[in-house]
């Protein structure tokens, strides 16, 4: 406790690096006066056992104060306090008596209070006053000594955007209900225990929503259907961008966050997941903070360097707000941008991560000034980052101020496709005037990605997220009830674009659960089918259902949480859709790295698709139309592919059966695989049958599969 250490200089290099001899320790601040380094022996310390005040005549270099403690080991915890002006006008919130996060932590330990008025630096009576509480948050950065992890020979599965097919999850949510029968629920190793689930399922990628540290207690609002108090479970509020939240441990979580486990658990399931193939993708989010507006607390940015880390409006006390949370991260600024890119490129290499999709996204293509300026943006300088490359990145193209950039986006970025989500969503519940869109989608959305550098798979396929309807909701709700989140059912999205098929909810009624289930599995044949890269929300493999809620952030609960004994009640249409994935991973015509051309590339007489309706070389792309089909060519391809099944398609979604005719074969014959209509085990074929007529009766609402086989003719 009274083990004096002896300083040195020190150097530039962001966080708390360990090495031999002892640690090294620097943050940026332009307008601070003074840093402050407080080091505390355990994380529930209020007092440190070591302070020390960096010189600026030695211990600063430009913009970065930097200091080096010989002697000092990991396992220590620390915070900085910066002095400077406490000047909102002009957009400066330096406030000495607050104990800050240092923005390059790699674990924080202890638990967020935002109820703690020293976590704010101004009295809430008195915005303009600064406050002189003393900082009493138990919030510390942790020092982490992670260099003689072992990784036994990790290797990144490295499987090529084409061939890429996501799951979209939630760490906690996925095995947090005790029926998943895992020993470590809501946590990393939770997944690693139910691995073997997502390999059935065979998809090759999963994408976590957040895992960078945030406080999940932050709301103060409860249920007011239960009373329980709501917690902010999806964590798109993140508070570290090197820190992995402690909210996912095994064991006993406060003292794995006392230790920084959370970087070791992190690394393990990294490790587990490759060796069983899947890539793991992190939803990042880099537009926004934790901290909130003006009315917000001091955690870290606003407290190093507020003027420079944020997004502020003309009155500088005040956040600009594209994120739609309160404050917008300056992206467009120098050192903003190298914290981004210094976050991406650490879990590239030191976590091993395989990708990153960007939460809004568009806001790190708009300047200081809000404007979108797409291949001048940090956007063009992540997607050329030499130590980025080779990783998969994906976007969202949108933010929470009108901006809607899908397919603006640079050379090197994928895309969530909102487009095709809401186009696929209309044709399935019947709309009118969906069909000509709908082709546009199923052939990789041309309209959107064709252009120099792009490719098919730059379109991120979708039909439901974390955000919004699950699919069986999709089909069983005409409108959203988000009551249970305490905001008057006035959150979450107005047009879903859903059916409930005859009544509102849950029912026993056979023929609409038939229904409904026979939409869920026109849905995937569409997305499995479709050019682009598929995503399958967590849960739509068995008809997860949030009872209407399309805006669970706040429910950390069963409405929430995955209910696994739905793979055994929906067992037909788990079955369904891993077929699907299957089928799609055998057909590499559906997974082109070109775009279609609509020509007849290889001399044999077909285009490589050509668009058909009941009539063939027909299609109907009236207004009143809601039918669609299409032949892929198994033998045209620009790439030295080699040939593949041709592919035939029918989509009905009129209310009455149909009899489409279909495309004739020189040497080979039709054969069925998928008829959504058919019940359990007939709806898709181990074996395919054979078709004989020149026709096929697509019945009511359903899609059809056909693959041609070439036969010998007899002599």
């Amino acid at each position: 406790m009274n083990k004096k250490y002896e300083i040195e200089k020190g150097a530039p290099l962001y966080g708390a690096t360990v090495f031999s001899t002892g640690v090294n320790f620097a943050v940026f601040s332009r307008n601070a006066t003074k840093v402050t380094l407080d080091i505390f022996e355990n994380f529930y310390d209020k007092t440190p056992c070591h302070s020390f005040e960096f010189d600026p005549n030695i211990n600063k270099t430009g913009d970065v104060w930097h200091i080096f403690i010989k002697g000092l080991k990991s396992g220590k915890y620390y915070t900085y306090r910066v002095d400077g002006p406490y000047d909102i006008d002009n957009g400066h919130r330096f406030n000495p008596h607050k104990s800050l996060i240092d923005p390059y932590a790699k674990a924080l330990s202890g638990k967020f209070n935002f109820d703690d008025e020293a976590m704010y630096s101004y009295f809430k009576t008195e915005h303009n006053t600064i406050s002189e509480v003393d900082a009493s948050q138990l919030i510390k950065g942790v020092i982490i000594d992670d260099r003689s992890y072992d990784w036994e020979g990790d290797k990144h599965p490295r499987t090529e955007f084409k061939d890429t097919i996501i799951y979209e999850m939630h760490v906690s949510l996925f095995t947090m209900n005790k029926n998943s029968n895992v020993k470590n629920r809501g946590t990393y190793r939770g997944i690693i225990e139910k691995v073997d689930h997502l390999k059935e399922l065979g998809i090759t990628a999963i994408e976590l929503l957040p895992i960078f540290e945030f406080n999940q207690d932050e709301l103060i609002r409860t249920n007011p259907v239960t009373g329980e108090l709501l917690k902010n479970v999806w964590g798109y509020n993140p508070i570290g961008f090197f820190a992995p939240t402690g909210n996912y441990l095994s064991g006993d979580q406060t003292y794995g966050m006392r230790i920084g486990q959370q970087v070791f658990e992190f690394k393990d399931f990294i490790k587990e997941m490759h060796k069983n193939g899947i890539e793991v993708i992190l939803d990042v989010v880099y537009n926004h903070t934790g901290e909130g507006n003006e009315m917000g607390p001091t955690i870290s940015f606003k407290g190093f360097d507020n003027s420079i880390y944020y997004l502020l409006e003309k009155n500088k006390r005040y956040y600009a707000n594209y994120s739609g949370t309160g404050n917008t991260f300056n992206c467009s600024h120098t050192v903003v941008k190298e914290l981004i890119i210094d976050s991406l490129r650490y879990w590239a290499t030191e976590m091993h991560v395989d990708g990153f999709r960007f939460d809004l996204a568009a806001i790190l293509g708009r300047d200081s000034n809000g404007k979108w300026i797409g291949d001048m943006s940090l956007l063009k300088d992540i997607a050329d980052d030499p130590i980025l490359s080779g990783t998969k990145l994906i976007a969202e193209g949108w933010d929470a101020a009108g901006g809607y950039f899908v397919g603006e986006f640079p050379v090197g970025w994928a895309e969530w496709n909102g487009k095709f989500r809401d186009c696929v969503r209309k044709f399935i519940k019947g709309d009118p005037g969906q069909v000509s869109e709908l082709a546009t989608r199923i052939v990789g959305s041309p309209d959107l990605f064709y252009k120099y550098g792009r490719r098919p798979y730059h379109s991120i396929n979708f039909i439901t997220a974390h955000d919004g309807f699950t699919m069986w909701d999709l089909v069983s709700y005409n409108e959203k009830h988000n009551f249970p989140n305490g905001e008057n059912n006035m959150d979450g999205a107005n047009d879903n674009y859903s059916w409930n098929h005859g009544i509102e909810g849950e029912t026993r009624d056979i023929k609409i659960i038939n229904l409904r289930k026979r939409q869920l599995k026109n849905f995937m044949v569409i997305l499995m089918l479709s050019q682009g890269v598929p995503m399958i929300l967590m849960g739509d493999e068995f008809a997860k259902t949030q009872r209407g809620n399309n805006n669970a952030y706040c429910q950390d609960n069963e409405t929430n949480w995955l209910d696994w004994s739905r793979k055994d009640s929906f067992r037909d249409i788990f079955r369904f859709f891993k077929k699907m994935v299957n089928f799609r991973k055998n057909h590499h015509s559906l997974k082109r790295a070109h775009f279609f051309k609509s020509e007849d590339i290889s001399g044999n007489g077909v285009a490589d698709i050509t668009w058909h309706g009941t009539k063939l070389n027909k299609p109907d792309w009236s207004q009143d139309s809601r039918t669609l089909a299409f032949m892929i060519s198994g033998e045209d391809f620009s790439d030295d592919s080699p040939n593949d099944n041709d592919i035939y398609v029918a989509l009905n979604s009129y209310w009455e059966p149909l009899w489409f005719e279909l495309p004739k074969l020189e040497g080979k014959k039709w054969y069925r695989v998928v008829d959504t209509y058919r019940n359990y085990g007939d709806d898709f074929l181990e074996e395919y049958e054979e078709i004989k007529d020149e026709k096929y009766l697509v019945m009511d609402r359903s899609s059809i599969i056909l693959i041609s086989k070439k036969f010998k003719k007899e002599k």
